[in-house]
């Protein structure tokens, strides 16, 4: 099976940015806290990583979180996080920020459903044997304070609001198997 490529790759192409985590790595496997209890995973406790950004773009006005899964076995990946209109005077969140109602969001940001039907962080499950899948944590500088987004909106429509509006990107992309 052919891994998919990076899907930051079809976009323009935007400054990075810092962006690091005392709960994940780039490359190294996603810790058992972060993989998903609610999909049967052991250890799993559906919990967002703790993250840290620094070095955005000038003129950057609110922060974008996503997580995504380009490696599940369908058409449109999985996304497993998207937290959207954080102040840019916020710079990290701590573990656990994605949890179900966003009450652990600063105020102000909005959280979508997931692949996994509800609003909030929901961890990495991927099939039994299906190999290493990766996980893009990116923390997306924009340039507008709201995006406009429905809070009934899909992770992808809010994707389609962030192609004009990303100033630029940071990544960390750990890895799971099961």
């Amino acid at each position: 099976m052919a891994t998919p490529a990076d899907p930051y790759t079809f976009l323009p192409e935007v400054p990075a940015f810092t962006v690091t985590s005392t709960d994940v790595e780039d490359g190294k496997t996603l810790p058992a806290p972060h993989t998903s209890g609610a999909f049967g995973v052991p250890g799993g406790e559906d919990r967002s990583p703790q993250l840290s950004w620094s070095g955005f773009p000038e003129g950057t006005k609110s922060f974008a979180v996503t997580v995504y899964d380009p490696d599940a076995p369908t058409a449109s990946g999985f996304w497993h996080w998207a937290a959207f209109d954080i102040p840019v005077s916020v710079t990290s969140l701590d573990a656990g920020a994605g949890d179900q109602g966003g009450a652990n969001l600063p105020a102000g940001a909005v959280q979508l459903k997931n692949d996994g039907g509800f609003a909030g962080y929901i961890g990495a499950a991927p099939p039994e044997g299906h190999g290493p899948h990766r996980y893009f944590v990116v923390v997306h500088a924009v340039d507008v304070e709201s995006l406009g987004v429905p809070a009934d909106a899909t992770p992808a429509f809010l994707g389609f609001n962030l192609f004009g509006h990303t100033l630029g990107r940071a990544t960390i992309t750990p890895v799971f198997e099961q």
